[in-house]
């Protein structure tokens, strides 16, 4: 078997132990999958009304003056509330600061130039995470703001919405049976088909598998790319190797992206 069986190999055993807790796996399934997404938000929210009218997975939400996200999946419902849902598999990346910090980028993105900030629908951003990051041993931990009066509190009523999911809960109840399914890498074994018609295509049907195995060899290839750019940075940062020296070491990459790199660094020093 040539390297590139073996590749293709690992791909397939890799494939059968991928989950919807895995976030690149989740975005492929929910992709334009309305139905999906709106189980998902109803359960997690207690909406049985709600409709949505767009999603969007991978989506690069850019922020000029910082840093910018890449939303696993962002919905928008029939009234207009923006909806972004994250996976998050270590703890450290369900930290309370990227909450905030995906809030704000969703509130960027909803208010344009001229419009009235009362007029901005509601967000919010849904971390499910594979661990109970709140060791609070709930379902469910919905964060809001709240005006401190005195001895009570009311709530501020912005319209901005965070809620972490406990993926470890496994209750009797529609949330334990969807974090079932999220942890789940046989679609016949899921609670909900909207979730395992999806996770059945892209490991057993041909043509969902063959999507699967182009997008791991995608994100290999990336990852090399990345890689190539970041060890050319570093060998440039050091200024004792030519562009051309650089281009041996790493062939990746072509002159003009060297040159590029190159440009970018003298900015930043």
């Amino acid at each position: 078997m040539n390297t590139t069986d073996q590749t293709h190999q690992q791909d397939l055993e890799r494939l059968k132990s991928l989950r919807y807790m895995d976030d690149d796996f989740m975005s492929v399934c929910l992709a334009d999958n309305f139905e999906g997404v709106e189980l998902i938000l109803r359960i997690i929210l207690g909406q049985e009304d709600l409709k949505i009218k767009s999603v969007r997975t991978q989506e690069p939400l850019k922020n000029l003056q910082g840093r910018s996200a890449i939303l696993d999946v962002h919905a928008t419902d029939s009234t207009d509330k923006e909806f972004d849902v994250e996976i998050q598999r270590k703890d450290a990346g369900a930290g309370a600061k990227r909450a905030r910090h995906n809030s704000s980028l969703l509130d960027a993105h909803i208010l344009k130039p001229g419009d009235d900030t009362e007029n901005i629908p509601d967000s919010y951003v849904i971390f499910i995470t594979e661990n109970d990051v709140m060791k609070g041993k709930q379902p469910i931990y919905p964060v809001e703001r709240y005006i401190t009066i005195g001895e009570s509190k009311v709530l501020f009523g912005d319209g901005s919405h965070i809620l972490y999911v406990n993926g470890k809960y496994r209750g009797n109840d529609e949330i334990g049976k969807l974090m079932h399914d999220f942890s789940c890498t046989n679609p016949n074994d899921m609670n909900y088909e909207a979730l395992a018609e999806k996770a059945r295509y892209f490991k057993q049907d041909e043509k969902g598998v063959a999507t699967m195995c182009k997008l791991m060899e995608d994100m290999r290839n990336e990852a090399a790319l990345n890689n190539a750019r970041e060890t050319a940075e570093r060998l440039i940062k050091k200024g004792k190797m030519t562009l051309d020296e650089i281009a041996e070491c790493v062939p990746l990459l072509s002159l003009d992206e060297l040159k590029a790199i190159e440009m970018k660094v003298m900015q930043l020093a």
